[in-house]
């Protein structure tokens, strides 16, 4: 979000707000978008924004995002229209093209010069060249220590408020570095000196340390929280069977999950939902499968059921990270107490992220379970939650495949009414109890503390370095 802009931008109503749209009109059949880029974009190169740069940039986004998937056999033509024009025809109508042109997580769809929104989607671009309201510094960055922005003087912001990633990014700073340092003590020290001014995601071990500074603010980092999950692993046996994953969802605790990575019962909560609770999609359709008493003798009585064979199960544990680490030890415990022939493989994130590709067997490299996190933004509703989605092996890392799922999802998408969208909402989320694509295993508060003489903050799904000032 500082190098890059977006056409459109989510507000804290939940509602799409043009952004780098200037105008934009839609046909009376809603088949046909024409969209004008406002006045004064031009990327860190120098170059102008065009629209040939948006079709590129939304080609690319469509190929990755769950959202963009969706959209992509819907496209009829799209097409630049001038320099600072672009259009979309469609074949039917899609209620939800402007959410997906702005939509707010972590498959956000940046607009990049064409010569780089070309590049292989599944391959990084090579350059950080975007309009945003900051200039990614080459020149300083160094890998694992420290990266460099400063505020891009030739931005022009709208003039509205900002809400969210939405209104105005003015920047009244002159200059962002992000610096990687490895001992949370280390960073606790820099906080409480004033040699750093804000701190992404303090642990919860040193939260003590920093409230007890009447000059440092600890915070909620964003309004939605962290959302927990244990990922199976569809492929294999013995997870690819229904039976196996439903039994360990019937002994997955929520509490268990919550009190070992957070402690803190302020700072987590039950939300026995496949999507964010307080978000709008958030339901209790067939929560009992979370809420119920645990059992373990009718647990093992399923596992019985599905005629587990003893196969090894392999639990990946990335121990750097505390979240996933939380999540493979506490599941790894479930398995055992379930008498299965579980395995704690332990590595680091990195290592844990490459093996969780692999659909190969296990003793190929495979795996069955890893544990991992999302921020809430991303689980909101049945296009944005990609681990959801259930396309087989065009799915999120463990490949769950399940047609009715995502026919209740295209009618999800289809839906031109918020109750037409709640109700659907609630069928996907009984299917998905019953499918167990993954456990949900609670909602937390990510804490975050700066200095407090940083003023104009915005409590946002992401960290937004606009409008901040340092007094």
């Amino acid at each position: 979000y500082m190098v890059f802009d977006t056409l459109f931008a989510i507000d804290a109503e939940f509602a799409p707000q043009p952004q780098m749209v200037g105008d934009h009109a839609i046909s009376p059949d809603k088949l046909t978008y024409q969209f004008k880029l406002r006045d004064g974009l031009a990327f860190h190169d120098g170059s102008p924004v065009r629209g040939a740069d948006c079709v590129a940039s939304i080609k690319r986004w469509m190929a990755r995002d769950g959202l963009g998937q969706s959209l992509k056999p819907v496209i009829d033509e799209m097409t630049p229209d001038g320099d600072k024009a672009f259009a979309i025809k469609l074949k039917e109508p899609f209620p939800l093209l402007l959410d997906g042109l702005g939509k707010a997580s972590s498959l956000a769809l940046f607009v990049m010069p064409e010569r780089l929104a070309s590049t292989d989607p599944f391959q990084q671009v090579t350059e950080m060249v975007g309009s945003g309201p900051f200039k990614f510094v080459k020149e300083e960055f160094e890998p694992g220590h420290r990266v460099v922005y400063v505020k891009n003087t030739d931005y022009v912001p709208r003039k509205e408020p900002p809400s969210w990633a939405s209104g105005g990014k003015v920047v009244k700073v002159d200059r962002v570095e992000w610096l990687y340092i490895p001992d949370a003590m280390t960073k606790a020290t820099a906080l409480n000196n004033g040699e750093a001014d804000w701190w992404e995601n303090p642990p919860s071990d040193v939260l003590p340390v920093l409230t007890a500074n009447p000059d440092i603010a600890v915070v909620p980092d964003n309004p939605m929280g962290q959302m927990t999950m244990v990922r199976f692993n569809h492929l294999l046996p013995p997870f690819d069977n229904p039976k196996m994953r439903q039994a360990v969802m019937m002994v997955a605790d929520q509490a268990d999950f919550m009190r070992t990575l957070v402690g803190d019962p302020k700072n987590w909560k039950i939300c026995a939902s496949f999507f964010t609770c307080g978000g709008p999609m958030a339901n209790d359709a067939g929560s009992e499968a979370l809420t119920g008493n645990r059992d373990f003798e009718k647990a093992k009585q399923l596992i019985k059921d599905a005629g587990y064979k003893g196969e090894r199960i392999v639990v990946l544990d990335a121990v750097d990270q505390p979240n996933p680490h939380v999540q493979a030890l506490v599941a790894y415990d479930l398995l055992q107490r379930l008498g299965l022939n579980a395995e704690l493989v332990s590595a680091d994130w990195g290592t844990v992220v490459t093996r969780r590709a692999s659909k190969k067997p296990i003793d190929e490299g495979g795996w069955n379970i890893f544990g991992t996190g999302w921020v809430g933004a991303d689980l909101l509703d049945p296009t944005v939650n990609l681990p959801l989605q259930t396309r087989g092996d065009t799915a999120w890392f463990g490949w769950p495949k399940d047609d009715q799922l995502e026919v209740l999802r295209a009618k999800w998408i289809k839906a031109e009414s918020l109750e037409e969208r709640k109700k659907l909402a609630a069928e996907i989320q009984k299917r998905a109890f019953d499918v167990v694509p993954y456990i949900p295993t609670g909602q937390w508060t990510q804490m975050t503390a700066y200095r407090k003489n940083l003023k104009g903050i915005i409590n946002a799904p992401a960290f937004l370095m606009w409008n901040v000032e340092k007094t």
